[in-house]
């Protein structure tokens, strides 16, 4: 399968509705391709939740959408077991998570109990409810939206359930030309709402294989160690990356690689998503004066390339 053409005109079709965010859409991509969940953190307004239902229906999977809110429970996103007097038994009710895209918008505010109920599903691609297994469909993402901290109503992830997420993304405000083409052209939600599914489940198998057989040179892995090893010296952060995110940098490196058109790693790849892909998992040390991802950038520009 030649991926290229398929990949172009995945992001040309996202970008006619996320306007003037290709890097972001870019990386949205990625992620998925690399097999992870994304975290799409920004003030209200800005485009998060449209570029998750675009990515979802771009992707051709089965969606769907919760709304976190304080009083959410985990049973809201499992499901129940309801008595059914004609079976005279207890019959299971899924609930939205078993779907292969879920949308948890605005995540941070429910509360961390509701919020922990994903993490086994995050992690496991299963849930356990009432003492039984359950096993989620295939694929399985989670693209959640997030509000800023600071913001009334809302609980921080905890690090644990930050960690499951391959990468943390930001819009922005957009650029005038890009705002002026928003106001000036067609609703987005209807836009979303016509998107056509570009991949079946089995070519995006297919790509998902293709990033994993991106090739990673020795040199590359050495500069990616070193960039881990900066992370850990008690110079940048408090407490530095973990063996798993490492692998979690190196595939969505692979993911950015396929994107660009390669079958190989280069240094461009790890420092165009080193920031999305650590940012929230780091914390800066008390001296730094910045916030984790200008952080990972200024570690960046000072680890040289072996």
């Amino acid at each position: 399968m030649d991926a290229q053409p398929k990949l172009k005109l995945l992001l040309d079709q996202l970008n006619t509705v996320i306007v003037g965010k290709s890097a972001q859409v870019q990386d949205g991509v990625a992620c998925l391709l690399a097999g992870g969940h994304l975290l799409i953190e920004d003030a209200p307004g800005v485009g998060k939740t449209t570029l998750a239902h675009a990515l979802a229906r771009s992707f051709g999977l089965q969606f769907s959408r919760v709304q976190f809110t304080a009083d959410l429970m985990p049973s809201d996103l499992s499901g129940v077991s309801v008595y059914d007097r004609n079976q005279s038994a207890f019959v299971f009710h899924p609930g939205p998570i078993f779907a292969q895209v879920l949308l948890a918008d605005e995540i941070n505010r429910a509360s961390p109990k509701a919020q922990s109920a994903l993490l086994e599903a995050m992690e496991e691609k299963q849930v356990s409810i009432e003492g039984e297994t359950r096993p989620l469909p295939s694929p399985f993402f989670v693209i959640a939206t997030q509000n800023p901290q600071e913001q009334l109503g809302t609980h921080p992830l905890p690090e644990s359930q930050l960690d499951r997420f391959l990468m943390r993304i930001s819009l922005g405000y957009p650029d005038r030309a890009s705002e002026r083409a928003l106001l000036a052209g067609s609703d987005r939600r209807e836009m979303v709402d016509r998107l056509p599914g570009l991949l079946s489940s089995q070519e995006l198998k297919a790509l998902q294989e293709q990033v994993q057989a991106v090739h990673a040179a020795p040199p590359l892995l050495d500069y990616l160690q070193d960039l881990i090893a900066a992370t850990r010296n008690g110079r940048w952060f408090v407490q530095g990356l973990s063996p798993r995110a490492g692998l979690a940098v190196l595939r969505a490196a692979k993911a950015q690689a396929l994107l660009s058109g390669r079958d190989y790693v280069a240094p461009d790849d790890l420092q165009a998503i080193l920031p999305q892909t650590t940012a929230h998992r780091l914390v800066p040390v008390a001296s730094a004066g910045r916030g984790p991802l200008e952080q990972v950038r200024a570690m960046l520009e000072a680890v040289p390339l072996p």
